[in-house]
């Protein structure tokens, strides 16, 4: 089955969708995103993201009147997975919304321009087998540019430390800004020191992520000890649990940081109690749309 996507008001097969060159996201990633998972057809924590998803468009001054209607997205959410056979078991949706098409200038182009709107959705399997062994980090200086709280489609500095990652045989980066760990490439991150699980604080530096949000809430629903406050790199040598946090992992544990083993190199129990209680998560209803 040709996989199904939604751009501009329309469903349409992936390999007929297009965009116009002068798309500011293609251009200048002038726009944002969202990846929302989705359980047997449902959206999990599906209005955080739409919360989040407005945010956006605030910070970088994008209009939603031309867009669907948060209950419209909703619905284009479920009917893109229906039309890909996607109702069963894990996948995500993609949402990615840009200023729209403009001669190329810097500034906003001037009168009504309508924002470009695209979707996709894509069968996701959940990564046990590394969450059971623990995955591997490196440690990167965080050179990203300094409103990393919007989830914009400028992602060079996140690819670049990906891929680092990447060519060093690990799952991810773990950041850091001004001797303080900020957050992964692609994730958020959450240490445990003396008992206390630490993650930075809301802010500029980091991407308040949606799992994140729900990470805190697990964590005070099993009685664990948590602040949101940051850890500095020269603690990470202390630490006796890291993990990162994400839509479609949940939270990882990192056992191999570089090459500084984390605890005794296995997930330790609060990455494990996490796990549990994600899984959980996942078939609540009060957490699915």
């Amino acid at each position: 089955m040709s996989e199904i996507v939604w751009l501009d008001g329309q469903f349409l097969p992936r390999d007929e969708a297009r965009i116009a060159v002068d798309d500011r996201g293609f251009i200048f990633g002038d726009g944002i995103y969202e990846v929302t998972r989705c359980v047997d057809g449902r959206l999990f924590e599906g209005r955080r993201h739409l919360v989040r998803m407005h945010a956006g468009l605030e910070g970088i001054r994008i209009a939603a009147t031309h867009l669907p209607s948060d209950a419209e997205l909703l619905a284009l959410h479920h009917e893109l997975l229906a039309r890909n056979g996607l109702t069963v078991g894990q996948a995500t949706v993609y949402l990615q919304i840009t200023r729209g098409a403009a001669p190329r200038a810097h500034q906003f182009p001037a009168g009504d321009v309508r924002p470009t709107l695209f979707l996709s959705a894509t069968r996701i399997t959940p990564a046990e087998s590394l969450r059971a062994t623990g995955a591997r980090a490196v440690l990167l200086p965080d050179l990203r540019w300094a409103r990393c709280d919007l989830k914009t489609v400028n992602l060079l500095g996140a690819v670049l430390a990906k891929q680092r990652a990447v060519e060093a045989g690990a799952q991810e980066a773990v950041l850091h800004r001004d001797g303080v760990v900020t957050e992964g490439s692609i994730t958020n991150v959450f240490g445990v020191l003396d008992g206390v699980v630490r993650t930075h604080p809301v802010g500029t530096r980091i991407l308040r992520g949606v799992t994140r949000d729900v990470t805190l809430e697990l964590l005070h629903a099993m009685g664990q000890p948590v602040e949101e406050r940051a850890l500095l790199v020269e603690e990470l040598p202390l630490v006796s649990e890291l993990f990162y946090t994400s839509t479609t992992q949940d939270a990882m544990p990192i056992v191999l940081l570089d090459e500084r083993v984390i605890g005794d190199g296995t997930p330790g129990p609060v990455a494990r109690r996490l796990g549990a209680a994600f899984a959980a998560a996942l078939t609540d209803p009060a957490r699915l749309t």
